[in-house]
């Protein structure tokens, strides 16, 4: 009896062991499952463009040289109480230089020429009063009109004349070269004297691709940034492009104008420029390194309740970092954003982010 019963207690232990052996491990089963991180889709927007790169120039530009020969003097700067230099900023119409040469002055006779102008319209108001009294001919108030426009154009050449001798700023802009000289240094005509650029407008060329002769056009809005000021970016639009093509680069030109209101951008910087020729909104936009291709085509992969399942989608917009999802996803859905890479249909995943 007693050895049927250690018999039975044998049989029963083997039997708990097999159905202990049979029973699903929980914790193997999620060791099994593949790690991923999680985002939920929301609407985004995005802009496709077209990328190219220039060198910012400033849209006003001159040059004054030396009209006369004359003795240098470099004016005071108002604003800092020193003379002028390199960077200072000028108005328009502001005397910068004074080139002295008393022997021209003098040959112009700028006071007996506004005299003889006094006199000569003097005369010739005279003369239209006693026309009209009938006391002198038509010819002789004439003459007297003519002698007075004489004398007018006499003064204001005169004036021009005398004019050469003090170089003003033809724009408003800042001096960008101004060559030193020693006070009093006699100056020769068509000598350099100063260079100013406003470039609170600027510019830029640019050769585009054959392919977006189509999609680019004047009016449209371009991103310039420059590597120099990577959170500064400046607005621009596209103000002329070229019809034709260059049959060796298969290039097409185009002018950028770009607004600098604050100087942030100097001249002869080398820029890059974004063209943007369509924007959405409101869509569902995902980062591109976040998407699959095949020879099926183009895949992301979603979570649904511990499960990762393959999504082929169809892509809209796109640019160098984001696309636009046309079919394929939803709003709210859970994308894969990391450890997708080794996942297949319908992989057991564990969400750790």
């Amino acid at each position: 009896m007693m050895k049927l019963i250690k018999n039975l207690s044998i049989l029963i232990l083997g039997l708990l062991t097999i159905t202990s052996c049979n029973r699903p491990d929980d914790d193997t089963e999620t060791d099994l499952a593949i790690p991923v991180s999680v985002m939920e889709i929301k609407a985004g927007a995005i802009e496709e463009y077209v990328n190219t790169t220039g060198t910012a120039m400033a849209l006003s530009k001159a040059e004054m040289k030396a009209e006369i020969t004359g003795n240098y003097k470099l004016m005071t700067n108002p604003t800092t109480g020193k003379p002028f230099k390199l960077g200072d900023k000028v108005k328009k119409g502001q005397t910068l230089i004074h080139l002295d040469d008393k022997e021209y002055e003098n040959n112009i006779a700028i006071e007996s020429k506004r005299l003889n102008l006094e006199i000569s319209q003097q005369e010739h108001e005279k003369q239209k009063s006693l026309f009209d009294k009938g006391g002198v001919t038509l010819r002789e108030m004439r003459n007297a009109e003519v002698s007075y426009i004489n004398a007018k154009y006499d003064y204001k050449n005169a004036q021009l004349m005398l004019d050469k001798m003090t170089i003003e700023a033809p724009i408003t802009g800042v001096i960008v070269n101004l060559p030193y000289f020693t006070p009093g240094t006699r100056i020769n005509t068509a000598e350099l004297l100063l260079e100013l650029l406003d470039y609170k407008k600027m510019y830029m060329e640019t050769n585009l691709p054959e392919k977006y002769l189509s999609t680019v056009k004047p009016g449209q809005t371009v991103r310039i940034t420059n590597y120099t000021l990577p959170e500064d970016t400046l607005s621009g639009k596209i103000h002329e492009l070229s019809p034709a093509i260059n049959t060796e680069t298969r290039t097409f030109k185009g002018k950028i104008l770009i607004s600098n209101p604050t100087l942030l951008l100097k001249p002869g910087m080398f820029v890059n420029a974004d063209i943007i020729i369509r924007s959405k909104d409101s869509t569902i936009v995902i980062q591109k390194d976040l998407i699959l291709s095949g020879p099926t085509g183009k895949k992301v992969f979603v979570v649904e309740q511990g499960t990762a399942f393959q999504r082929e989608i169809t892509i809209g917009l796109e640019n160098q970092e984001k696309a636009e999802i046309l079919k394929g996803l939803s709003l709210n859905d859970r994308l894969v954003t990391k450890g997708f890479e080794t996942l297949r249909n319908r992989s057991k995943v564990k969400v750790i982010k």
